[in-house]
């Protein structure tokens, strides 16, 4: 991978350019997969919250815990600092059992 080179340098800051653009190309294209992957957790999600039988099943926090714990020995495979998957995962949580409680409660 090319690494930032001197600025003063023409020819070295165009090949910094057209390098972060490229990054840009792909990480767009990772956050697609993200989507793609969130909508399909959004799918089971709704689905769970049928399944469910109270709030505190929906809110469920050893079942929160024990999915931190599971994907922060994922990343440490991936050899990925946990703690961002952590605070994504976490954010993400929240915001899916804020959805999981309306499909809950519209029962």
């Amino acid at each position: 991978m090319h690494m930032p080179t001197n600025h003063g340098h023409d020819k070295d800051a165009q090949a910094d350019r057209e390098q972060l653009a490229a990054v840009r190309v792909a990480v767009d294209e990772v956050d697609e997969q993200i989507v793609t992957l969130i909508a399909r957790r959004e799918r089971l999600i709704r689905i769970s919250g049928t399944l469910k039988g109270d709030d505190a099943e929906v809110r469920a926090p050893g079942r929160v815990e024990k999915v931190i714990e599971h994907v922060r020995a994922a990343a440490e495979k991936k050899d990925i600092d946990p703690d961002i998957v952590e605070k994504t995962y976490r954010a993400m949580i929240t915001a899916f059992t804020e959805l999981e409680m309306k499909v809950h409660n519209a029962q």
